[in-house]
C-alpha cells in the first residue's frame, strides 16, 4: 500500500506543477497583456487548487503509512539531526500547506475582484508565490536523491 501511495504522490506532483505553471503563465499574460478575465482563467485556478488538494490528501495518506515518518516521530531528537528526515517529517508538509493556502487565497480573491486587471494581478501574485513555495517543498533528485518520477 505504501509503495502505491508513494508512486501516486510522485505522479500527481507533476500534474500539480503543470497546472501551477499554466495558471501562473496565464495570470501574468492576462495582467501584463491587459486581457479580459475569461472562464479559462477561472478554470485554470480551479484545476491548480484541485490538483494541490488531491496531492495533499495523497500526502496525508503517505504521511500515515511512511516508515520514515514513523521512525522520525519515534525519535524526533534524532530526526532533527538528519536533514532528509527533518525535511520530510516537518518542512515538506508545512511548505506544501503554505503553498496550498496561497493558491486558494489567490483563487478566492481573484474571483471576488471586480476589475479584470485586479483579478489577473491577484492570481499572478498569489499563484506565483504558491509555485515558488511549492518548488522549494518538492524533494528534488539533486537535493534528496529522489527520482524524477517513481514507477
Amino acid at each position: 500500500m505504501y509503495n502505491f501511495i508513494l508512486i501516486l504522490h510522485s505522479i500527481v506532483r507533476w500534474l500539480v506543477v503543470i497546472a501551477a505553471l499554466a495558471a501562473v503563465i496565464r495570470a501574468f499574460a492576462g495582467w501584463f497583456g491587459r486581457l479580459a478575465w475569461a472562464r479559462l482563467d477561472d478554470r485554470l485556478g480551479f484545476f491548480f487548487t484541485l490538483a494541490m488538494d488531491v496531492q495533499v490528501l495523497i500526502g496525508i495518506l503517505l504521511y500515515i503509512f511512511s516508515p520514515l515518518i514513523h521512525q522520525a516521530l519515534a525519535n524526533f531528537a534524532a530526526a532533527l539531526k538528519d536533514g532528509t528526515t527533518l525535511f520530510f517529517a516537518l518542512f515538506h508538509w508545512l511548505l506544501v500547506l503554505v503553498a496550498v493556502a496561497l493558491a486558494h487565497m489567490g483563487r478566492s480573491l481573484a474571483r471576488k475582484a471586480h476589475e479584470d486587471g485586479r483579478k489577473f494581478r491577484t492570481a499572478a501574485l498569489f499563484f506565483g508565490l504558491s509555485i515558488v513555495v511549492l518548488l522549494v517543498a518538492i524533494p528534488w533528485p539533486f537535493d534528496f536523491g529522489r527520482p524524477w518520477i517513481r514507477l
